[in-house]
């Protein structure tokens, strides 16, 4: 079933990255197997003023997806604004992953930050996919200035630990309705993208967990299976929670057996 993000139509709804992998080789065949349509680029990691990335960077282009660059390792909004300026000219989208990261330690977004570039890259004419926390206020603050998309955490990037507070996701996802909304980060096992999916989310953006396991391409292809496994639930709705034990099997009118 397709659907619709930052005016292009997907098919996946696992959105992959393109960090860490033991080989380019490896990432491209991880890549296929996830048969995600959606892979990120850093371009800080490099130095995007020299093209030193630009063998790398080629690789991405190759792989005929859309790309989406992020600007991961960015301190501050004026440093973020122009990382996104740059891919935008190197890769000729208007897609950009806005990271502004606020502490070294746990990789949390700074908020302030993220709300200042995302309104300036916005009025730039962006499609802005920002990372940030599923603190509801940031949120909705983000809307504000005309973010479609947000992708809260479900955990610390790379810390493979899932969905913190399944609690503040959900929600997001209820005070939001008309939001694109994907988890990004934190997630470690396909249970985790699963999980995500089940409570309404519209896709996922994995890396860490795919890249650093120890088979990365069937690794990937786990993801994609549980990205589809936890949508289909979704969209079927799940039975309710009960607090006591209800037999599938009614006894009135059964034989008893001995």
């Amino acid at each position: 079933m397709t659907w619709e993000i930052g005016g292009k139509t997907l098919t996946s709804r696992l959105l992959i990255g393109s960090a860490l992998y033991p080989s380019p080789e490896i990432m491209c065949k991880a890549i296929k197997a996830s048969g995600s349509e959606v892979v990120t680029v850093s371009l800080r990691r490099q130095n995007p003023s020299e093209n030193s990335g630009g063998q790398f960077w080629d690789i991405i282009k190759n792989t005929g997806l859309h790309i989406l660059p992020n600007t991961a390792g960015c301190h501050s909004a004026k440093e973020a604004i122009a990382i996104a300026q740059m891919g935008r000219e190197i890769f000729a989208t208007n897609w950009v992953k806005l990271e502004v990261i606020g502490d070294d330690y746990n990789l949390q977004p700074d908020p302030f930050g993220t709300l200042e570039a995302a309104k300036e890259l916005i009025d730039q004419g962006f499609e802005v996919f920002p990372y940030c926390t599923d603190d509801l206020v940031l949120c909705q603050k983000l809307v504000n200035v005309g973010c479609t998309i947000l992708m809260p955490w479900g955990a610390p990037i790379g810390t493979g630990q899932g969905l913190l507070n399944p609690f503040a996701l959900k929600t997001l996802r209820a005070r939001l309705p008309h939001i694109k909304l994907l988890v990004d980060a934190g997630m470690g096992l396909p249970s985790h993208a699963c999980q995500a999916m089940e409570l309404g989310f519209d896709g996922v953006l994995l890396n860490s967990a795919i890249a650093l396991a120890n088979k990365p391409v069937a690794m990937a292809g786990a993801f994609a299976h549980a990205v589809d496994a936890g949508y289909g639930a979704y969209q079927s709705g799940t039975m309710p929670q009960r607090e006591a034990a209800s037999p599938s099997s009614p006894i009135v009118g059964q034989p008893f057996w001995h």
